[in-house]
């Protein structure tokens, strides 16, 4: 991992998981900017993948245009691809997606997702996997202004009913509407869940490295 000390390290700071493309309809580019807007103002520092387009390149610019801070993270496969946004408060580069990942969550207070693909829901089941085995114990919620996500939450209704995920991990899900929303459940203390480890009666947590 690069060894970069970053001014977000002494803020508060806010996780954006979000896709690297700009979707089909203005909306979703209306919806990222809306956010990048509110972590400025806010006074929320946004760390994310360190790309330059799609939404990822929109939030961070939004936040930029605000006076706000980034903090971008981004392996070295995709900067030599030239994806990486050169303008951010700071870019730190890393050998692979398992370090930036972990980067990410070290960063960051709370995780926002915004409608995104594979890329996006692997960072998101990741900490929110992370959050259920009682880990980590970050906020996490969904801005869904635009109904991107409902699909994907009929779907965690139906492992719930299934009995494949306990039904006090819904407190896990959160989701929004607005960005006011969003922002204030993202910088606000997670929900108290008990962890899956205690639960599974497993007494030495481990520590996250990869």
């Amino acid at each position: 991992m690069t060894d970069v000390v970053s001014p977000l390290e002494k803020s508060q700071n806010i996780c954006v998981y979000c896709g690297s493309s700009s979707g089909n309809g203005p909306e979703f580019a209306a919806e990222a900017i809306a956010l990048g807007r509110a972590l400025a103002t806010q006074n929320l520092g946004l760390v994310y993948g360190g790309g330059r387009v799609g939404l990822m390149g929109l939030v961070a610019d939004a936040v930029l245009d605000n006076d706000g801070l980034v903090h971008g993270i981004i392996p070295e496969h995709l900067v030599r691809a030239e994806t990486a946004h050169q303008g951010l408060t700071t870019l730190e580069m890393v050998a692979t997606m398992h370090e930036r990942k972990a980067r990410m969550e070290e960063l960051s207070d709370g995780f926002i997702v915004l409608p995104g693909g594979f890329g996006t829901f692997d960072e998101v089941f990741e900490i929110l996997t992370w959050n259920q085995l009682g880990l980590i114990a970050k906020p996490v919620v969904f801005l869904d202004s635009t109904g991107y996500y409902a699909p994907l939450f009929d779907a965690f209704d139906h492992m719930i009913a299934a009995g494949f995920v306990k039904e006090n991990y819904r407190a896990l899900l959160n989701r929004a509407t607005t960005v006011d929303e969003a922002v204030r459940i993202a910088s606000s203390p997670a929900p108290a869940v008990e962890g899956k480890l205690i639960e599974l009666d497993i007494t030495s947590k481990k520590t996250i490295t990869s």
